[in-house]
């Protein structure tokens, strides 16, 4: 085994996978719910940036049907926009990951890492 060369591999994987943590840092996906009603923009890393409920939502003779409604709506669209996220994080890091299950003392996993 030529140490050299297993140590430029090791080199140009970890520069992918910063590359493909950057992209998912730099990524907005949208989850939604209720047919548009609630909006939800999370980023590569799977953190909630944004929460979008239209008015139509709220039923002003309704108040604590409404909350629920609203709470019930924002959980779905939280919940599409994790699995926006989950299909993005394959995207970017899968090829990554099947990589290193291939490299000695790799494990094939990537601990501490979302969606590893």
């Amino acid at each position: 085994m030529d140490m050299q060369a297993l140590l430029q591999q090791a080199q140009q994987m970890q520069q992918q996978l910063m590359e493909a943590q950057q992209e998912l840092d730099e990524s907005r996906v949208e989850g939604t719910s209720g047919g548009g009603l609630v909006t939800v923009v999370v980023n590569g890393r799977g953190t909630v940036e944004d929460v979008t409920i239209d008015p139509k939502a709220v039923d002003p003779e309704e108040p604590a049907e409404s909350a629920q409604t609203i709470a019930d709506l924002v959980l779905a669209a939280v919940r599409d926009a994790e699995s926006a996220v989950e299909r993005l994080q394959q995207e970017k890091m899968g090829p990554l990951n099947d990589a290193l299950g291939g490299m000695p003392g790799a494990g094939g996993g990537m601990p501490g890492l979302p969606g590893m």
